[in-house]
């Protein structure tokens, strides 16, 4: 139980911070800016694997947990409990965004900013390359060590900097999930919780061959 305590608390840290960075942008008139809203994802990202990696390795996003599973490193019994506690963290952060946002179209939503299908592969381009340096960092399935915090919060900033504009650079469905409940929004729902899936199980095969 306190490791799915601890995935509901890091999950709702980062929707609530990195979403958060989103609507604070929008309702202080762009004062975050879009390298502010990437850096306020990877700061998170950084400061929840080093505060709570030890305790439930840190994957804060269910395409994680899926892929660790896949990799052999994670026991499939714990990915159901594990991706609903990340959900309902990543929900409750963006409740409380409604509560102190009231009024707003939407909440951090990802959307794509041109093709769906152009954002999709982009997605698991993304995702792809999370999780393969996620696999290198990490030990087992613990996203701990000096280093591990540091290389993933980085990638994470580095992708959503760049990708950011086109994808939302989401490459979490629990991230994108929360914003689309709470917006009514879930048109492109699909892309954010499939290409993650897919480009982090496609990240393992890789990282099965590399070794």
């Amino acid at each position: 139980m306190k490791q799915y305590l601890a995935e509901f608390f890091g999950t709702f840290a980062l929707v609530f911070c990195g979403t958060g960075a989103i609507v604070i942008d929008e309702v202080s008139g762009g004062m975050v800016g879009h390298l502010g809203v990437a850096l306020a994802f990877g700061a998170i990202v950084m400061a929840v694997i080093y505060s709570i990696g030890e305790r439930s390795d840190a994957h804060i996003n269910p395409a994680v947990t899926i892929a660790f599973a896949l990799s052999g490193s994670f026991g499939w019994n714990r990915v159901a409990a594990y991706v609903l506690s990340q959900i309902l963290g990543g929900l409750l952060a963006s409740f409380f965004l409604l509560l102190l946002f009231p009024g707003l179209a939407d909440y951090g939503m990802t959307n794509p900013a041109g093709p769906a299908m152009q954002t999709f592969f982009l997605e698991i381009i993304l995702s792809f390359l999370l999780m393969f340096v996620i696999l290198q960092v990490s030990k087992g399935s613990k996203e701990t060590g000096i280093m591990a915090g540091a290389a993933i919060g980085a990638v994470v900033l580095l992708e959503a900097a760049f990708a950011g504009p086109i994808t939302g650079a989401s490459m979490n469905p629990a991230r994108s999930i929360a914003p689309a409940i709470v917006s009514g929004e879930f048109e492109h729902l699909w892309i954010y919780i499939g290409a993650p899936c897919i480009g982090m199980a496609l990240s393992v095969l890789a990282w099965k061959l590399f070794r």
